[in-house]
């Protein structure tokens, strides 16, 4: 832990304090290791605990959040087509938008089987990111 060098009546001594646990500690003089008691404890700090809260796994979010799957943009950009139309049925894998992003398109997929409810885009329209595009029930 920490180490001294004291002279005490011209006498020399190396001391390194190995231990402390409460009022007791561990202490090598010379080569020598003696167990010392201390009048009173010795304060340490203490590293402040990160408390976290719980992953929400998927069984909780459908049990708390509504029925609707929304879907959010993930970059911002323009919409260039709707492929979907409000309840119209999509299943997992068809494309229900693209959208134009850092001068490349991409597709929007339904990651989820169900009825498009709730539009919220129309082409040539700008979007930021985690804007909500449309919702599938």
């Amino acid at each position: 832990m920490k180490k001294f060098k004291f002279s005490i009546y011209g006498n020399n001594y190396s001391v390194e304090i190995k231990k402390v646990e409460g009022n007791t500690a561990k202490v090598d003089v010379n080569g020598t290791v003696y167990k010392v008691e201390l009048e009173q404890e010795v304060k340490t700090t203490k590293t402040p605990k990160l408390i976290r809260p719980a992953i929400k796994t998927h069984k909780e979010l459908t049990k708390t959040e509504s029925a609707a799957f929304k879907v959010n943009c993930p970059l911002p950009g323009t919409i260039v087509k709707v492929f979907v139309n409000e309840n119209s049925e999509v299943k997992i894998g068809d494309v229900l938008l693209i959208y134009e992003a850092m001068k490349m398109e991409n597709k929007i997929l339904a990651e989820k089987q169900g009825i498009v409810k709730n539009i919220r885009v129309n082409a040539g329209e700008s979007i930021l990111q985690d804007e909500l595009l449309l919702e599938i029930h």
